[in-house]
């Protein structure tokens, strides 16, 4: 599974990171609270389609998505949300929607919100309901290369769960 090879590709580039295991959970605030990690923190993986190509969208899991912002952000009005049959082939190693954030293993583009680029580690799914890998943002960065904009904002000011255009 995926956990073997995220964790493999890690060691290979020298990353320091925790493994964290827990019991099943599914979505990223159930996660956060379960393992006590800030929702800020916890950085959930969405995916996303942009003029009809699939890229991940990987915001804090306390935040959602405004597709006004990430539409102009990225100069596209065809910009929406996949529904899970549209990319559960792209991830075989994978468990349906605990896909790690790492774009670059799946040969896909990856948008970073600024707000979880703000954060000194980050949390996330390693492909699996009940495994984390928590590590420094800024080697996440370094590996994956994802393109930061501001397209998030907090449950609290956007209270409808996506906002489309």
């Amino acid at each position: 599974m995926i956990i073997k090879k995220l964790k493999e590709y890690l060691d290979k580039e020298g990353v320091k990171y925790v493994a964290i295991s827990h019991p099943p959970a599914y979505t990223a605030q159930e996660i956060a609270h379960l393992v006590h990690v800030p929702g800020k923190e916890m950085a959930k993986t969405v995916m996303i389609s942009i003029e009809g190509r699939t890229a991940m969208a990987v915001l804090p899991a306390s935040y959602n998505i405004n597709f006004t912002h990430l539409c102009g952000e990225l100069n596209s009005n065809n910009v929406y949300l996949e529904g899970e049959e549209e990319f559960k082939q792209s991830f075989p190693d994978c468990e349906l929607g605990a896909m790690p954030p790492f774009g670059n293993l799946y040969d896909l583009e990856v948008i970073v919100a600024q707000s979880l680029a703000e954060d000194e580690e980050i949390v996330f799914n390693a492909g699996t309901h009940t495994d984390l890998i928590k590590m420094a943002y800024k080697d996440f960065e370094r590996l994956v290369q994802p393109k930061v904009i501001a397209f998030s904002v907090p449950r609290e000011n956007n209270p409808g769960h996506f906002e489309h255009p």
